[in-house]
């Protein structure tokens, strides 16, 4: 498979964005996925000893070049391109705000069920698709985040790798369009 092919569901880089890849032995999708996987598993040890507050813009900056700063050279860097997903550019940096503001207020109000907070961050982070590339890889463990923050396990994404075009990966897509018309209940129950 291309290196940088993608499935529908998928966002595509620009060409700028491509040159951005530090990696140059890779050349295939497997060999990608393989070093931004290692990178994430780096990412989490550095999270072992992090204990900053998670809801704010330099926090997911740092955690996103964590994750994918020895595959990309823009690894932190919000995106300047409009993509087949997301607010615009000029939007990233105030909708984040926004969406911070929110999660704090659902929390400090209780107006979820705490599993229902962290999805619903979730699925706003996706939302506004503040990288690149990454965003759903980031999107997750932000709401795993939160829920350790809650005193409670990790998510269960679907139990398998949604990095991967597979049936899984279609189901996850689906509840997260769901979730766009305002609908969690897919969403809440492909993490159950």
């Amino acid at each position: 498979m291309n290196i940088f092919e993608t499935d529908d569901n998928s966002t595509p880089l620009t060409e700028e964005e491509k040159q951005g890849l530090k990696a140059g032995w890779i050349t295939n999708r497997s060999e990608l996925n393989e070093m931004e996987t290692a990178g994430i598993a780096e990412a989490e040890i550095w999270l072992m000893t992090n204990k900053k507050d998670i809801l704010s813009e330099s926090f997911l900056k740092t955690l996103h070049k964590k994750m994918f700063g020895e595959v990309w050279l823009w690894a932190g860097s919000f995106r300047t391109t409009e993509r087949n997903i997301g607010v615009a550019p000029y939007n990233i940096q105030p909708e984040l705000r926004k969406l911070f503001d929110d999660i704090k207020y659902w929390i400090e109000n209780n107006t979820y069920p705490q599993k229902e907070i962290a999805i619903r961050f979730h699925h706003r982070l996706v939302q506004i698709h503040p990288f690149p590339n990454g965003n759903g890889r980031i999107s997750r463990l932000m709401a795993d985040l939160l829920m350790r923050k809650f005193g409670l396990p990790d998510l269960n994404w679907g139990s398998g790798d949604l990095t991967e075009i597979s049936e899984l990966r279609k189901q996850y897509i689906d509840a997260l369009r769901v979730a766009d018309r305002g609908d969690y209940t897919a969403l809440i129950g492909f993490v159950k």
